[in-house]
């Protein structure tokens, strides 16, 4: 038998059933409830840095400040 065709054969039967079987593991491991504390903290990392909303954001806004503002973003050259 050549070599490429036992590879082919090899890679089309037992190595697809191994890779099947490692994926079956691998989402079973993963879904395990005692692993439901690691998904919870790992769902929030996109909000860990955040600031709460300071006190000062419910004042109103004046034209002089939303001028100020929009010269600070360089918006005035657009």
């Amino acid at each position: 038998m050549e070599t490429y065709t036992f590879m082919r054969e090899l890679a089309d039967s037992w190595v697809l059933l191994a890779m099947f079987a490692f994926f079956l593991g691998a989402a079973v491991w993963a879904f395990l409830p005692s692993h439901r504390s690691a998904r919870e903290d790992a769902s929030l990392i996109p909000f860990r840095n955040e600031a709460a909303p300071s006190a000062s954001s419910e004042t109103p806004v004046t034209n002089a400040d939303a001028n100020n503002s929009r010269e600070l973003k360089g918006l005035d050259n657009v």
